[in-house]
């Protein structure tokens, strides 16, 4: 058994915020009050100050496995995501191969067993990921694919997405869409304005995104399917997404936290490591996107976990790949640049990264209760630390350097303490 003692635990799905004790048995919620230090416990951890919540929940996350797992595998990701409070992660399927089809989507969820922490997975709405054939939304959803996904390409064809989400709705899975129309985009990664300008590439309009998200928004308000729209970048995006919700249409959309925490200013500063689809963009955007967390039109924050090696990092811009890892300081940017600056509170926040994105994909988790799996972190809103390394093969992160609030000190799932801030 382990204690949890006098914790301020929150708890966003009941509402709870009060200084209590847990108790884990078996690796399930057995009490949650009050209780006597005792020898009984296998370990007592003090948690006084501290914050208890329940475990977060990464709707969106490349571990590149199978096939490139120099950058990333789905135990060193399981790792990374532990160390930054993440008890369970749902990968995207551009892996190579892709995951379309029951073999390689068993691929990763048997792998996935293996970690310290619950890793789950999309399927790819087309085949190949090309964009020109639907895969078999049934035999998919039967092999455990809890949504489905063609995160990295989006889909052009706008009769085939119409098709998908009938087809999705009929199988009562949500579809996650990667909203870039090629059309508009000259270079990917950097946002075209002047920045783009100073670096001598063309950058990636704001339209491109836009364009998608108006079409998908419409196309989800027709076949009532549950769309949620990715890493929302622009401001026009999001009130699209508003209006959509507004007429009643079944729409998501996640934030992430280089999305809400930088602009295109910090491309020209950090170069390669501020490349990444879609672009980070104006501070007009920026402040869009926080508007869209406060008002919950975004109700999701996810970090698009994407390691790239430092070989490919450190090639001219252009050559480039777009891409950062966030699970390991994706709780202490909300911290820092949401709920201390007011933006958001911390139920709020924490609603956000876990009860929520449970909420997505239909998961009974993402918040506490007895008899519950005791999937949890704790961690130290107030504790000042700096970006220097991590627990991912990759090291891709804007943030290095910079000192943030809010330190994870202990992550536990399924009842077992899977990280423990030792420093």
């Amino acid at each position: 058994m382990i204690l949890i003692k006098n914790g301020r635990v929150i708890d966003p799905k009941s509402g709870t915020d009060e200084i209590l004790d847990i108790l884990i048995e078996d690796g399930k919620i057995a009490g949650i009050g009050k209780y006597k230090r005792s020898n009984d416990y296998e370990r007592v951890i003090e948690a006084e100050g501290k914050i208890v919540a329940p475990g977060l929940i990464d709707v969106h996350v490349h571990f590149r496995d199978p096939g490139l797992t120099y950058k990333e595998d789905i135990e060193s990701g399981a790792k990374a995501a532990a160390a930054g409070g993440f008890t369970t992660v749902v990968c995207m399927a551009n892996t190579k191969p892709p995951v379309d089809n029951p073999e390689t989507l068993s691929y990763v969820l048997e792998k996935g067993k293996q970690a310290d922490i619950r890793v789950l997975s999309v399927a790819a709405v087309t085949k190949g990921m090309q964009g020109k054939e639907l895969t078999d939304f049934a035999e998919l959803k039967a092999a455990k694919a809890i949504g489905l996904s063609d995160d990295g390409i989006p889909i052009q064809d706008s009769r085939l997405m119409y098709e998908a989400l009938k087809r999705a709705k009929e199988e009562g899975l949500a579809i996650s869409l990667h909203e870039e129309d090629p059309d508009f985009v000259q270079q990917a990664g950097i946002n075209r304005g002047h920045v783009s300008k100073a670096l001598g590439i063309g950058g990636a309009m704001a339209l491109s995104e836009q364009l998608m998200v108006a079409r998908d928004c419409t196309l989800a308000l027709e076949t009532k399917a549950r769309v949620s729209i990715q890493h929302v970048s622009s401001r026009v995006s999001v009130e699209y997404i508003r209006l959509a919700q507004k007429l009643g249409a079944d729409v998501w959309a996640e934030a992430t936290p280089q999305h809400f925490s930088l602009t295109e200013e910090d491309a020209l500063v950090k170069k390669n490591f501020a490349k990444v689809n879609p672009p980070l963009r104006t501070e007009d955007d920026r402040r869009g996107i926080i508007e869209g967390l406060k008002d919950g039109t975004i109700q999701i924050i996810a970090t698009d976990h994407a390691p790239h090696s430092a070989e490919e990092k450190s090639r001219e811009i252009t050559k480039a790949p777009s891409g950062m890892i966030g699970l390991e300081t994706a709780l202490a940017l909300g911290i820092t640049n949401l709920v201390r600056t007011g933006s958001l509170t911390m139920e709020c926040f924490l609603k956000k990264m876990t009860f929520n994105p449970a909420r997505l994909y239909g998961l009974d988790s993402g918040y506490i209760a007895e008899g519950k799996q005791a999937d949890l972190v704790i961690f130290d809103e107030f504790e000042k630390w700096k970006v220097e390394k991590f627990y991912s093969k990759s090291s891709n992160s804007p943030f290095i350097g910079e000192e943030l609030y809010g330190k994870v000190k202990y992550t536990i799932c399924n009842g077992r303490i899977v990280y423990e801030d030792k420093e």
